[in-house]
């Protein structure tokens, strides 16, 4: 297991140097240092030495991938590469464009955006599996068909539509819970309850069909069949061998989905106003930040190699069979 991990995490690290070039590549070829000046500057205030102060002031006046005119390793360390994008790996994500720092605005804005996305993630796998299970005990009836309907109905409609819908119904027309806003300790709890809620119902549609399709294939198989005839019940069945024996398909979808609770909802954070992460990599996107958005990419990237990684090493814990090699 140890050796494994190691050889996974070891085959990471050009992964993630590939990402960081590519992002690199995609910021600095398509829009150079000197537009990026422009376009923090606007137009009243674009001069050469405008544009060469705030390249200097923020680290991209030198070189993009390689100093020339630098001696030994400083060939490779005094560019805009190394300074903007290496240096990400030791946890140095710089400063953003409005010299704020980058590490402490993701690390304030992380639990916000958790506060949201762990009650959401725990409640609706819970909610889900347990509609699928209940879809499965009554299959092929007419509860099962309206529950397959109403799955598909819930998958067909927007993301969005939930948000407004829930802010004007819930907030707006009950006035139960605030429309937007946040506050820190247990004040949050209303301003988290209807984003919560909202994540919940919007993701089960998919997900409740996605694992009923998964239990209605492990319940036909001979196990199952070999547990009727010895005397098991139904609901045993279901819980004893059907849930236990479909673990892993289940736990190659949400093991990979933990890396991004730690990046937030973009829309949600967004249209709640939460200061998570999710509506801090939206406001750099506005405010054209590079800075940012590369961090957030990186961080990403790291977190999304992790998921994987969860995810092979949970298949041991979940079924012995499974050997890590």
């Amino acid at each position: 297991m140890l050796a494994y991990t190691i050889r996974r995490l070891l085959y990471a690290v050009p992964i993630l140097l590939g990402v960081n070039l590519l992002t690199f590549l995609l910021f600095f070829v398509v829009n150079s240092p000197d537009d990026m000046a422009r376009m923090q500057l606007g137009a009243k205030r674009v001069t050469p030495e405008a544009i060469q102060k705030w390249k200097a002031d923020r680290g991209y006046d030198q070189p993009l991938l390689w100093n020339g005119q630098a001696n030994g390793v400083a060939k490779a360390t005094d560019t805009v590469f190394f300074n903007k994008s290496m240096r990400m790996f030791l946890g140095d994500f710089g400063r953003a464009d409005d010299g704020r720092d980058i590490a402490n605005e993701i690390r304030q804005r992380a639990m916000p955006s958790l506060a949201i996305a762990v009650p959401t993630f725990i409640l609706g796998l819970g909610v889900a599996i347990a509609f699928a299970l209940l879809l499965v005990f009554f299959r092929a009836s007419a509860l099962d068909f309206a529950g397959v309907v109403l799955c598909v109905a819930m998958m067909s409609i927007s993301g969005l539509f939930y948000i407004i819908g829930g802010q004007w119904l819930v907030a707006k027309m009950w006035q139960w819970v605030p429309i937007s806003g946040y506050a820190t300790g247990l004040t949050a709890a209303k301003f988290l309850v209807l984003p919560v809620l909202i994540g919940v119902i919007a993701g089960l549609g998919a997900s409740a069909r996605w694992y009923r399709t998964i239990f209605l294939e492990e319940i036909s198989r001979d196990y199952v069949r070999t547990a009727r005839a010895k005397g098991v019940s139904e609901t045993g069945v279901l819980f004893g061998h059907v849930l236990r024996n479909a673990m892993i398909p289940i736990l190659t979808g949400v093991v990979v989905m933990i890396p991004t609770l730690f990046m937030g909802s973009l829309l949600t954070e967004s249209f709640f106003g939460i200061p998570g992460l999710g509506s801090y990599t939206i406001e750099a996107i506005n405010a054209q930040d590079f800075s940012v958005v590369r961090a957030m990419v990186f961080m990403g990237s790291v977190l999304y190699i992790v998921g994987l990684l969860a995810t092979d090493i949970s298949y041991t814990l979940a079924d012995p069979r499974v050997s890590l090699k």
